[in-house]
């Protein structure tokens, strides 16, 4: 039974990813940013445990961990969640960048660093689910791609930091997802949002678990994954 430490398993990708490994009986650890969160997570994945913290707060992550028990081994630590808000670079203020850096790319640093012992010991798997963002920018997406081309950077330098420890590490590039923050996107942009014309959660967790499953002696590195049509 794998052991998996899972950031935004509250909806989307995340929760479609817990679902699946649920099923196999294995041993979920879901990421909350506070209690209540974490109550409906565990309502939602009954015998999962649950890790409380806030993403937008990284600093403060280690003193969160530091006052609860954490998983012996890590077989995957995969970070999921993220935040996205539109805008031109001329009307970007302060406060969004860092909101947004923080959370797609400080917080899983951070969290990565402080796993890394348990991650070590299981000779785990890293996966960041990144975006179409995290290799090109367009207009609007300055944030959000500075954030995720930042998150290749560190998913690339930690690949080849932890190699030797056995250590892999995998970075999935979904373009458009039928979830709650491309609603979201939708809304920002002022269309219509329809969600049969994205992928689905489910088709993405797919490619997280085929990366999950390559016998051990390989890895996936980088694995981009669009809706057809």
């Amino acid at each position: 039974m794998a052991t998996h430490v899972i950031t935004g398993a509250g909806s989307g990708i995340g929760t479609a990813v817990a679902e699946r490994l649920a099923e196999r009986g294995d041993e979920l650890w879901l990421w909350a940013r506070d209690a209540a969160r974490a109550a409906q997570l565990r309502d939602r994945f009954p015998g999962a445990r649950t890790l409380v913290g806030d993403l937008a707060e990284p600093a403060r992550l280690s003193w969160a961990l530091g006052h609860q028990t954490l998983p012996e081994r890590v077989d995957s630590l995969l970070h999921i969640a993220g935040v996205v808000d539109l805008g031109g670079i001329g009307d970007l203020t302060p406060k969004v960048w860092q909101a947004t850096l923080a959370a797609n790319l400080v917080a899983p640093a951070e969290l990565t660093r402080l796993l890394l012992p348990q991650l070590r010991a299981a000779q785990g798997h890293v996966l960041f689910v990144n975006s179409g963002a995290g290799l090109r920018a367009h207009a609007q997406w300055g944030a959000y791609a500075a954030s995720k081309h930042g998150l290749k950077a560190l998913a690339d330098a930690l690949r080849a930091e932890e190699a030797g420890h056995g250590v892999r590490v995998t970075t999935v590039y979904p373009g458009r997802t039928a979830t709650p923050m491309q609603a979201k996107v939708h809304q920002q942009e002022g269309k219509e949002y329809d969600p049969d014309r994205w992928m689905t959660p489910e088709s993405v967790a797919t490619t997280l678990l085929t990366a999950l499953d390559l016998p051990r002696g390989s890895e996936i590195t980088d694995l981009s994954v669009r809706p057809t049509g």
